[in-house]
């Protein structure tokens, strides 16, 4: 078995988790290169990997301007960090798994698929539900046919308000301008997922949405700037409360583990130093005088080609997870992400059946159901040739979803039908 080497560049959350799946891989993958400015970070993937000092640079410009030294690039910076570090890595010729989304705009990510294409390189990017169990299983029913022809999908993104709070107000992706829009920093995973499923490309989209709630004007009375300023009249029962999420830890949420190894300087960082970090960090701002502006809630309708439609609803009001139902001319379909069965009806017996899901060890923390483990195990075949799946997705498939959700915040902004073959017409790129 041939083994392939890679190189990191962004080494936080997405990036550690992908290196530690291909260490699980050792006859697949050699890790021989990091990149991050966060001497921490370096010192994980360094530790974990065995790398040499050499091996470790803090930025990705330094790691780039090197002749190609590895088979694969694992692209995992933040969104506003995609764009020069792929057009870099495809003009030296590496195969890159990227990190969701593509890049910041249309534009940008219609030159890193175009570049690929130029080039003969391959880029994964990360729409890691297509290798979870859960949604592998739903496609399966589908190809199965039981459901007959797909009418309509409606998907739910329940984000989940603390999980909202923590990356999307407090967090990286709570600027727009800073990362992407929020149907594509959080859901062009759910975007691709219903194109997947449906296998039709998307000919219409309307959207809309909007801030509403972690706003200034919804502050309750006596709130201070920071929650650790102290004398917030509502510390006890606000549930956004930075110090009891980032310090005391709720029960049954690892906020404090995340936040911990999103600020951490050494392996020994102590409370009273996380405590510092909520006065200097926006993760110690209170929700409502926080400098967001992503939308909290935002409903996307689209029409595939023969009139099938489709509806995503994004929302941060919730628990958290995914649930899904599909309606077939011979049945429909019914699960929650984090169950263990898919429950169908079919109507010619007029009678439901339970499809079993591998079950996998998930948390907020990360994981999506299996599906980061997949795509790095998927990775290795596609690249090596003996891929038989049917998970993975070209860069021009993967851009092109990525365009309905650039088509809906038009809509959302502008008011608008956006009609996709126009759409992408006037942006230079085929619809699928």
């Amino acid at each position: 078995m041939k083994q392939l080497t890679a190189i990191l560049i962004g080494a936080g959350g997405r990036g550690t988790s992908y290196s530690r799946y291909m260490k699980s891989m050792p006859e697949k993958y050699k890790l021989i290169g990091v990149a991050d400015p966060i001497a921490e970070k370096r010192r994980v993937i360094k530790e974990m990997w065995d790398l040499s000092d050499e091996m470790c640079f803090e930025s990705w410009e330094d790691i780039l301007a090197l002749p190609k030294m590895a088979d694969i690039l694992v692209l995992a910076t933040s969104d506003n960090l995609h764009y020069a570090p792929a057009m870099k890595a495809i003009s030296l010729g590496y195969d890159l798994l990227l990190e969701k989304p593509v890049a910041q705009t249309v534009k940008e990510c219609t030159d890193i698929a175009n570049a690929a294409s130029e080039k003969g390189v391959s880029v994964l990017v990360c729409h890691v539900l297509r290798y979870a169990p859960f949604f592998k299983k739903v496609k399966s029913v589908i190809e199965s046919g039981m459901l007959g022809e797909i009418v309509s999908i409606d998907l739910v993104e329940a984000v989940g308000s603390i999980h909202f709070s923590h990356s999307f107000v407090r967090g990286n992706w709570h600027s727009e301008k800073e990362a992407t829009p929020m149907i594509l920093a959080k859901t062009c995973h759910d975007l691709d997922m219903i194109q997947w499923l449906i296998d039709k490309p998307c000919k219409k989209v309307a959207s809309f949405g909007s801030l509403t709630h972690f706003t200034e004007k919804n502050a309750p009375e006596g709130a201070p700037h920071r929650c650790i300023d102290g004398n917030c009249p509502h510390a006890e029962t606000c549930p956004y409360n930075s110090e009891r999420l980032y310090i005391e830890g709720i029960k049954n949420f690892p906020w404090k583990d995340i936040f911990k190894k999103q600020v951490a300087t050494h392996p020994d960082f102590t409370d009273e130093e996380l405590r510092e970090a909520l006065k200097r960090t926006d993760y110690g701002l209170c929700v409502y005088h926080a400098n967001n502006d992503m939308v909290d809630h935002q409903v996307v309708s689209m029409e595939y080609d023969g009139g099938v439609t489709a509806h995503l609803t994004v929302n941060a009001f919730n628990s958290g997870g995914r649930h899904l139902r599909i309606y077939g001319t011979k049945g429909e379909l019914f699960a929650f992400a984090s169950a263990k069965n898919i429950h169908t009806f079919t109507y010619a017996d007029w009678s439901s059946h339970d499809f079993p899901v591998q079950e996998t060890e998930e948390s907020i923390a990360g994981g999506h159901g299996g599906g980061d483990f997949n795509i790095v195990s998927d990775l290795y075949d596609y690249l090596t040739g003996i891929y038989t799946g049917n998970s993975v997705a070209d860069i021009r498939v993967s851009v092109a979803n990525h365009l309905i959700g650039f088509a809906a915040e038009e809509s959302r902004h502008e008011g608008t039908v956006v009609d996709m073959d126009s759409y992408f017409e006037k942006n230079n790129y085929e619809n699928l």
